[in-house]
């Protein structure tokens, strides 16, 4: 099982590059926005992947990668775009 990740990736592989054993997709039936920085805006995304590395998230958007954080209530609010590249994302937890 895949989870929606980009041809090539297992979550096994997100685990060996991000260094968290625990790292799991999450379930897309959860309020994901993202925060616009300094103005206080939320555009919300419509995932198809979902990410978790502890309180941590990325999340997948029309193919781009956001950077996220899981909120108590199991929403997630990302802050900013870190582009197509999962890799890319995955180092800049």
């Amino acid at each position: 099982m895949n989870s929606g990740l980009p041809a090539g990736w297992t979550i096994e592989r997100v685990r060996a590059l991000s260094g968290d054993l625990n790292a799991a997709p999450l379930s897309l039936d959860r309020l994901v926005v993202v925060e616009m920085a300094g103005q206080g805006d939320q555009d919300p995304l419509r995932p198809d992947v979902i990410l978790a590395f502890n309180e941590l998230c990325l999340v997948r958007d029309d193919d781009e990668w956001f950077m996220g954080q899981l909120g108590d209530d199991g929403s997630v609010i990302c802050w900013a775009s870190y582009g197509s590249d999962l890799a890319e994302a995955i180092r800049s937890l």
